[in-house]
């Protein structure tokens, strides 16, 4: 994809959806950082279904803490990988209480140093919570930056790296909405809908459907 293809994509998505926003529910950002943790081979709908009953009881570190191991279990046992999920939040709870006045804090190698928090939460984190340009990579992403000719790339940390190369600096904050977005409804793994697809003039994808 060329710089001047790049720049109509991304043009073009922004017109669409000028405010791009996560779709996984939370107010604060204790309650992002937790949700994103449980959406982890999990979708956000079924984040969202579990995280309604559970931040009203607990939404803050100590609060989680107080509900213990069971407790919390069972408010997010409907989501894959529960168990240990629940495990990890535990412990990111105590850290952050311990280490951290409670606060979510707001560099890379802080919120990785936390249980169940990997580069991808990190950066989501990072991006929607405090606003830095960061790419998260996820399996949408890593699928339309190789199939668009946008970021090729064989691993998620190429792709991540390609982007924040290639794509324009003013479009950066929002990119990895539009992207995630783009790959969730249109661009989608097994049929993507060329047809339907706004920027299906910028993208390399020589299979495409009708």
């Amino acid at each position: 994809m060329t710089p001047a293809q790049i720049e109509t994509f991304f043009a073009t998505l922004q017109a669409a959806n000028p405010q791009p926003v996560t779709e996984l529910e939370y107010t604060n950002v204790f309650e992002l950082l937790a949700a994103v943790l449980l959406s982890a081979q999990a979708t956000d709908v079924g984040v969202n279904k579990a995280t309604r009953r559970l931040f009203p009881v607990a939404n803050t570190p100590q609060k989680i803490l107080a509900l213990g191991l069971e407790g919390l279990e069972s408010y997010i046992k409907t989501i894959g990988l529960y168990r240990s999920k629940a495990r990890h939040l535990m412990e990111t709870c105590r850290i952050l209480v311990e280490r951290h006045g409670g606060e979510v804090p707001r560099s890379r190698e802080a919120l990785e140093a936390l249980p169940g928090v990997g580069r991808k939460t990190a950066n989501v984190v990072l991006n929607v919570a405090f606003g830095q340009p960061t790419m998260a990579v996820d399996t949408h992403i890593f699928r339309v930056g190789n199939r668009t000719g946008l970021a090729p790339g064989k691993t998620p940390l190429v792709v991540e790296q390609a982007l924040l190369r290639r794509v324009p600096a003013r479009y950066l904050v929002d990119a990895h909405h539009w992207l995630i977005l783009h790959g969730r409804y249109v661009c989608q793994a097994r049929k993507p809908l060329c047809g339907q697809c706004a920027v299906s003039a910028c993208c390399n994808f020589r299979q495409k459907t009708a």
